[in-house]
């Protein structure tokens, strides 16, 4: 579904990525784990088209989008949910559930199946976004990109903050995501929370990968060193 070959990514003259390769199959779930400053953020927006980067560098389902702007890489079929969740606070809940949908995008996602995946989000609808819990702000944040009915959804620290209750259940929402077909790249300081629900991992170090696997396949201590990049992994 995903191919990522040499991808290099910065902010001017700082370079945070260097030379990433990845692949991602149909319907996995990928964790992309490493401490504060190792490019994990730049990864992703890398891939929804908030940086810029060659062609080629990323494909998607067989097309090279790494040159494309955000709007055309959603239509496309990649969302991302943003670390820090960006609501918009002029709008409702369901008004910023409804935005996620403006791609037009065919699929099985709608405000019905969004209040069924969440449904503490239905008696909010008429709510203000930012006038809910950090728990419930991060469920309209995930609707509205599961609003664009994605094939790959992308989720930035999204247990950023919460409650360890909360994180519970946006994690439990992971298998109804996952069973209508939509792979998923998530972004976790938290590793046990990460390797327990991904197929895969990769472990970013400065920038670039220190480590992938499987979870079962890596020990503690290989996943520590190329975590903290305290030797060779």
């Amino acid at each position: 579904m995903l191919e990522i070959r040499k991808l290099r990514a910065g902010y001017g003259d700082f370079q945070a990525l260097f030379d990433i390769d990845l692949d991602l199959a149909e319907v996995e779930t990928l964790a992309i784990i490493g401490s504060n400053g190792a490019g994990k953020s730049t990864f992703m927006r890398s891939l929804a088209g908030l940086i810029r980067n060659d062609a080629g560098a990323i494909r998607y389902k067989g097309e090279a989008i790494g040159n494309l702007p955000a709007n055309r890489v959603l239509e496309r079929g990649i969302a991302l949910v943003p670390e820090g969740r960006k609501l918009f606070p002029s709008l409702s809940v369901e008004e910023n559930l409804l935005i996620g949908a403006y791609s037009k995008r065919e699929g099985a996602w709608n405000l019905e199946r969004i209040y069924s995946l969440f449904p503490v989000l239905a008696n909010l609808r008429k709510r203000p976004g930012t006038a809910l819990s950090g728990g419930q702000q991060q469920m309209v944040a995930i609707g509205r990109a599961l609003m664009s009915s994605p094939g790959l959804l992308l989720c930035d620290e999204i247990s950023l903050g919460l409650a360890p209750t909360t994180i519970k259940d946006i994690y439990a929402a992971l298998p109804s995501i996952k069973a209508d077909g939509t792979a998923v790249i998530l972004v976790e300081q938290d590793i046990n929370q990460a390797l327990a629900v991904a197929d895969r991992f990769y472990c970013f170090q400065e920038g670039r990968v220190s480590l992938s696997g499987t979870p079962a396949e890596a020990s503690k201590e290989q996943i520590k060193a190329a975590y903290f990049g305290l030797a060779e992994a």
